[in-house]
Order: structure tokens, then C-alpha cells, then sequence
């Protein structure tokens, strides 16, 4: 499996904290990875890093061997690695179909004086981005509810719908950040099946950072543990679960946390 992102000695200093301490490890092209670790472990700082959104202080990541590592978010995301987020970035007075649309501006041909003056690019944008849209919201189930405001959305609907919000930007990588947060377990066990279908029928390489060590185990192809800012372990489910290092970072925690 050919690696479509490369973490390379990735370290993040704040002042004279140290959050992430070369770190390296490669995403394959289609393969499902997570980031765990306990609370404090860098996880999220690193999800930061890879998107663009925080500077690394040295290292690098490469996706299909270029440098994206600080550059700007939205050049990153243009490329195709796109981030969702831990609280979700909605529009809370939009219907769920409006959001969708929405998204997909990042992807607009037309000027932002197109769409102000309704040029015919910016009208041929508009019609392909409520066809996309309709299609995202199909795909993961969401129809009943396209025309429902997000605002009276539970949890579950919720993540799903900051899924769609990153589908619309048409993404060749997805950093999810804990997608499972807040759901019961049937609804975790929907949303990890949506987020296989991603990467099964639409090729999605996936990258996420959780908490939900059953639903991780289940998901995942490989696991990358994190603690106190350092690689500690790299595998597969199994492996991860064997790893010495990995029980003792979870210490205190009752063996189901890390899938035993």
C-alpha cells in the first residue's frame, strides 16, 4: 500500500511546552488509521498540524510527496486534505441541505463577484454544487431529513451532516476528529459504517483521532498511539492491543477502554 500522506519528524513546541515530539508515521492510499492516546497526548494538536491549521515548529508532511506542512488551511484543503471538527462547523439557522450547498463553495470556478451578480458560471456552480449536494446527502442517509434545520438535529445526525459538510469539498484525504463523540452505540455503530462505505466506495483515505477504543478496534486498519507527545506504539488492532507501552499509557483505565 502506497503512502498518500507522510508524517516526517513532526514536533510542536509552545514556548517551552512540548505538545508533539518527532513524530512520524505514513498513510496509506485507502486505509482507514486512527490516533489514539489518553487526554493530553497531543492528538489533537497533531490533527492541526497535518491540516494546516497550526505551524509545525519543524518536520514536515507531505501528501503525495509535497509539502502541505504550513501552508495556508484552505490551500491545504483545495488539495484534498480536509479536516472536520471536533465541535461541528454548521450553519445552525440552514437546513441540512443548505449547509451542504454551502460547503461546496470551496470547489466554485465562478468569482465572488459572480455569484454577487449571477454570472453564468457562478449559475452553473450553484446547479452542480445542489446536485452534489443532494447526491452527498443520499449517500449517507440524511434524505429524510434535507430539509430539516440543523438546529433541531440530535447528536447523530449532527456528526453525519459535518461529514457530508466534508464531502462537499471532495476530499482524497478525511481527518475526522472524534467522530463517535456523544453517540450511543447504535449510532457509533452507524457512523462506522458510514465511514467505511467512504473509503470503500468512494476511495476516501481516512484519518481519525478518537476516544472510543471499541469502535476504533473495530474500524481501523492501523492505530498510531500517542502519549505525552510521543509515538509510542504503530499497528494493527491486534497488535496495538498486545503492545506493553500501550497498556501501561492506559493505566487506571479498565482494560474494555483500549478494546481488551
Amino acid at each position: 500500500m502506497s503512502p498518500i500522506l507522510q508524517i516526517r519528524h513532526v514536533t510542536k513546541r509552545f514556548d517551552g511546552l512540548v505538545a508533539n515530539n518527532d513524530i512520524s508515521f505514513e498513510v496509506g492510499e485507502r486505509e482507514i488509521l486512527s490516533v489514539i492516546g489518553p487526554n493530553g497526548a497531543g492528538k489533537s494538536t497533531l490533527f492541526k498540524m497535518i491540516s494546516s491549521f497550526l505551524r509545525t515548529t519543524s518536520g514536515e508532511v507531505l501528501f503525495r510527496g509535497a509539502r502541505i506542512s504550513n501552508l495556508s488551511p484552505h490551500a491545504v484543503a483545495r488539495k484534498g486534505v480536509v479536516r472536520t471538527f471536533q465541535e461541528t462547523t454548521i450553519f445552525r439557522s440552514m437546513t441540512v441541505r443548505e449547509n451542504v450547498i454551502v460547503a461546496h463553495h470551496l470547489r466554485a470556478r465562478a468569482s465572488l463577484a459572480g455569484f454577487f451578480f449571477g454570472s453564468s458560471a457562478a449559475r452553473a456552480d450553484e446547479a452542480a454544487f445542489a446536485a452534489s449536494a443532494d447526491e452527498i446527502i443520499g449517500f449517507l442517509g440524511l434524505g429524510a431529513i434535507a430539509d430539516e434545520l440543523a438546529s433541531n438535529l440530535p447528536q447523530g445526525h449532527l456528526r453525519a451532516l459535518g461529514m457530508a459538510i466534508g464531502l462537499a469539498t471532495n476530499p482524497t484525504v478525511l481527518l475526522l476528529d472524534e467522530p463517535f463523540a456523544g453517540m450511543n452505540h447504535d449510532e457509533t455503530m452507524r457512523m462506522v459504517a458510514l465511514v467505511r462505505r467512504l473509503r470503500d466506495e468512494r476511495g476516501i483515505t481516512v484519518l481519525l483521532v478518537e476516544h472510543d477504543m471499541p469502535a476504533v478496534m473495530k474500524i481501523s486498519d492501523r492505530i498510531v498511539v500517542l502519549n505525552f507527545g510521543e509515538k509510542i506504539a504503530e499497528g494493527t488492532p491486534a497488535e496495538i492491543q498486545a503492545n506493553e507501552r500501550v497498556i501501561e499509557a492506559y493505566l487506571g483505565s479498565e482494560d474494555a477502554a483500549i478494546g481488551m
